[in-house]
């Protein structure tokens, strides 16, 4: 419970944080965030889809199945942490800032 309460510290903490930025900066900030996210997930989707493609295939190493399932559990892992960060930063902005998903070589 203790993690829970210093999680929830760090969360308010960031919120705070944000909370004083200028609008236009944290805009910005969030916008870069989204992309983040989105170059996350896709790196995610990869790393899961090659897990489960080596699942299928019986020459697979046992040890090279426990290595992409680690790796896929450490991004679940890590994009949730980056998207309660992301969360955190729209909340202080009051709305999604639009981001072409064709915007991103930007």
């Amino acid at each position: 419970m203790q993690d829970a309460g210093s999680s929830q510290a760090e969360g308010d903490q960031r919120k705070s944080r944000y909370a004083l930025m200028d609008k236009v900066e944290l805009e910005a900030l969030t916008v870069s965030a989204i992309r983040e996210h989105r170059r996350l997930l896709e790196a995610d989707q990869a790393v899961y889809d090659e897990w489960m493609r080596a699942s299928e295939d019986s020459s697979i190493a046992n040890s090279v199945l426990e290595s992409l399932q680690e790796e896929h559990f450490a991004r679940q892992k890590r994009a949730a942490a980056q998207q309660d960060e992301l969360s955190d930063m729209l909340d202080a902005l009051g709305f999604v800032p639009a981001v072409p998903v064709d915007d991103e070589a930007s």
